[in-house]
């Protein structure tokens, strides 16, 4: 396979494009240009979350259909999950001071992710270890609804439902904000293939 058609070097392509894009993101009237920050974070948790998802579903069809493919995707997808995850929480602290002026690191979703983060980090690399497919998916399904679980019943102080952004009445924020979420899944999908075709190679 050639470098340019490397799911890697196509991933780092696709942030490369999500840097450019963010930083010519519409501004808004109360928060500016320090809005952008806004929409990448937003964008990037959300494809965390996906990914998340997507490792559940795959581990369910994994375990419910006996397809061992979908096992592969499971892995792949909670790894892919995890990197979002941990990279969107500096986002986070950049949204904080850029938009807040300061850190608030007491808010209670931005310390469960926290908590999360590390958990998630710990888990995958137990899974790796372990090498257990079956326990992979299984683990992937359940931290997706212990996740899905806690933070519903969190309560929201700097992200109040519903979406700011997408109830926000400005189509060009919206579209703007779609086409970054577009370009960030994208990214996710070649970061998955990545790891999917390091998952291949364990026959376990």
């Amino acid at each position: 396979m050639s470098k340019l058609k490397s799911p890697l070097t196509l991933f780092f392509i696709a942030v490369i494009l999500i840097a450019l894009l963010a930083l010519f993101g519409p501004e808004e009237k109360d928060l500016g240009a320090n809005v952008r920050i806004v929409y990448l974070h937003g964008a990037w948790v959300l494809a965390a979350e996906l990914a998340f998802i997507a490792a559940g579903v795959a581990g369910l069809v994994a375990l419910v259909a006996k397809r061992n493919g979908f096992h592969n995707w499971s892995a792949a997808l909670g790894r892919t999950g995890v990197f979002f995850w941990v990279t969107y929480l500096p986002l986070s602290l950049w949204a904080m001071q850029t938009n807040w002026n300061g850190l608030f690191l007491s808010e209670p979703r931005f310390r469960l992710a926290l908590i999360f983060a590390v958990t998630g980090v710990l888990l995958q690399v137990g899974l790796w270890l372990i090498s257990t497919k079956w326990i992979t998916s299984l683990a992937n399904i359940i931290f997706i609804v212990v996740l899905r679980v806690i933070f519903s019943s969190t309560d929201n102080v700097m992200h109040p439902p519903p979406s700011p952004i997408f109830n926000s009445g400005n189509y060009m924020i919206i579209g703007f904000f779609v086409a970054l979420i577009v370009l960030t899944l994208v990214a996710a999908f070649f970061l998955t293939r990545f790891f999917f075709n390091l998952t291949k190679e364990n026959p376990n």
